[in-house]
């Protein structure tokens, strides 16, 4: 299924080789070994002279951490390309225009047809956020990155088109469970209600895309086309890149909210028998101590089966249930998620019985995630799975966690993303911290500030539970800061006992200039260097250059995220960037102001035509 197992072998008279079609998909098609094909992945390629086979030392600049510098920022562009950045800044500062965006990319595509709608858009909005149409449209803009030192985040970004309407009533049906309420279930915590008014998920979100569920088949589409990512990344990158997945595009969403209500309430039965707050693991509680609990019920074989089924080291208890079993499609998850109750001792379900159908459905979604991250470390590539909204997160966390300890024994091939805009961050990063030390494993870690706030506070007054975002920008500034410090001491630490630093592994992405000037003092002052390769920086292809390329030339490991695909499936991508930095107009504004300086610069020296050329290799 990977790009390079497909190969024939050298010699032979004909040799396999993958293409891709209109869809962005790779195909297997036959060629003459006397064909000469010059293509992106050939031995004359920038590429693969890049490639660890013939790895060298690039040239390093020195990095400007004011981040001030509009040369550093632009050498890898061609001054068309910044003219036209320039006109997308403009554009996105037009509040009309970014508002109707939508509409008004759709009339020009009715009026003018696809053909020129398209040019136009290459030409401007697409052109300037989106690398390209496929997989061996997107090298070209690989290529050039890669030579000023910049990896790849590869997401193909086709989203569904949908309607307000259309999404709701996806959501809801797909958030309510298949089986009819029970009376002796328990009732539902506020968080986890599915809520028609906030059904259609996109309600004020920005930077981050929605998959709605419509059936099985569609998650197998969405797990071959990480796939597709995953080998391009290889193809075009070797390796050094990484690919993005949502776990709401593998499963139906109410098996998440599910689990994620079945952990909340297990943090709450800890806290009812042991006392304290937290996770299950950060209680320090042994078997033992349980025994003694459970004692005074009498011997109850059901209590003992319990006890025996819990996840536990020297120090104790990890979790109640386990979780390795669930995410190696073990265990039933009716029988699974079943406590004995503190004063009788009998058995009581922490959720409502769940049908056979939707234990399959979980099965199907958990060996969607297992075979994307199979063939993630087949091919040596990394993932990261995103946050997404705080109903799904404890789920999500759980579930990426045990595919951590599944797979990052050797290295950190599968990342988790932590939103720091809630007041938990901190706190859920130090106890998955502890349990990859404790279990062995290397620990991967996405640091944001988060993507559906309004939402999430919205909901939270609407339904009536504690609001879960911080309070203001400042305290999620701070949280952002405390926890990506806690994370780097962590790593001081493990070199200074001569082990491996890389067993924790942090990427801060983060468009924001103070908290990456932050890391890079935080890295120098505790003594971690770029080379350590434990700390990397990224942001979105066409926002903030002025902080990527400059990280990426002074020899940090900085990271573009690159969406790809064709032009008219990728418009409510365009829709959401254009909106998002209409946001962020203090960022615009410092990068108005940088690209006018360099094209001002560029042609008063008769620089019209430059063309960029780089002499950096990523760390």
């Amino acid at each position: 299924m990977a790009f390079f197992r497909s190969f024939g072998k050298i010699g032979s008279n004909s040799m396999k080789i993958l293409l891709i079609n209109k869809n962005g998909y790779f195909n297997a098609k036959f060629l003459s070994s006397s064909s000469r094909i010059m293509s992106a992945a050939s031995p004359s390629s920038p590429l693969n002279a890049n490639s660890p086979t013939s790895q060298k030392i690039g040239k390093r600049d020195p990095l400007d951490t004011s981040f001030n510098n509009p040369i550093d920022a632009f050498k890898s562009k061609t001054t068309i390309e910044l003219i036209r950045a320039y006109l997308v800044y403009v554009l996105c500062s037009s509040e009309y225009l970014v508002e109707n965006n939508m509409k008004i990319m759709k009339l020009m595509n009715s009026i003018l047809g696809d053909k020129i709608f398209n040019m136009i858009m290459k030409s401007t909005f697409y052109g300037h956020f989106v690398a390209g149409e496929d997989q061996v449209k997107i090298v070209p803009c690989l290529e050039r990155l890669r030579s000023f030192g910049v990896k790849p985040i590869l997401d193909y970004s086709v989203e569904e088109d949908l309607s307000q309407e259309e999404a709701e009533e996806r959501e809801v049906t797909a958030a309510t469970p298949l089986a009819a309420p029970n009376p002796s279930d328990p009732s539902h915590l506020p968080q986890y209600v599915v809520d028609k008014s906030f059904a259609d998920r996109r309600y004020k979100v920005l930077g981050a895309r929605t998959y709605f569920y419509l059936n099985e088949a569609t998650c197998e589409r969405n797990m071959e086309i990480f796939i597709k990512c995953l080998e391009a990344v290889k193809y075009s990158s070797f390796g050094t890149g990484i690919t993005a997945i949502k776990l709401t595009a593998l499963g139906r969403p109410n098996l998440l909210l599910q689990i994620s209500e079945v952990i909340q309430r297990t943090r709450q039965y800890m806290r009812d028998i042991a006392g304290g707050t937290g996770n299950v693991l950060t209680h320090h509680k042994t078997i033992k101590d349980l025994e003694q609990y459970f004692g005074k019920l009498g011997d109850q074989k059901d209590v003992k089966e319990f006890l025996d089924r819990m996840t536990t080291d020297k120090e104790g208890i990890l979790h109640l249930f386990p979780w390795s079993g669930i995410v190696n499609e073990e265990c039933q998850l009716s029988d699974t998620f079943r406590v004995p109750d503190p004063k009788t001792g009998q058995m009581r379900r922490l959720t409502s019985q769940i049908p056979h159908k939707e234990e399959e459905m979980f099965r199907n979604m958990i060996r969607r995630l297992n075979n994307i991250v199979k063939i993630a470390e087949e091919l040596d590539v990394r993932i990261m799975i995103d946050a997404e909204q705080t109903y799904f997160q404890p789920a999500i966390s759980r579930i990426t966690l045990e595919m951590m300890r599944k797979y990052n024994s050797k290295k950190a091939i599968v990342f988790n993303t932590y939103q720091c805009y809630l007041k938990e961050a901190y706190q859920e990063v130090v106890t998955d911290l502890e349990q990859a030390s404790r279990q062995n494993f290397y620990f991967g870690a996405k640091l944001v500030r988060g993507a559906y706030m309004d939402q999430e506070r919205a909901r939270a007054s609407a339904l009536g539970y504690e609001d879960p975002i911080n309070p203001n920008y400042e305290a999620t500034t701070d949280m952002y800061h405390k926890t990506l410090t806690e994370c780097l001491r962590r790593i001081k630490h493990l070199k200074n006992a001569g082990a491996d630093p890389k067993k924790i592994a942090i990427m801060v992405a983060s468009h924001n200039e103070d908290t990456v000037r932050y890391a890079i003092d935080k890295m120098k002052e505790i003594g971690i260097s770029p080379e350590d390769k434990v700390i990397c920086f990224g942001q979105l292809l066409g926002m903030c250059d002025y902080i990527t390329m400059p990280l990426g030339q002074a020899g940090y490991s900085a990271y573009k995220y690159i969406p790809y695909g064709p032009v008219k499936e990728v418009l409510p991508y365009l829709s959401r960037r254009a909106q998002e930095n209409k946001g962020v107009l203090k960022k615009i504004l410092k990068e108005k102001r940088l690209l006018k300086t360099e094209i001002f610069r560029r042609l008063s020296r008769g620089q019209l035509f430059y063309k960029p050329k780089g002499d950096y290799v990523p760390i």
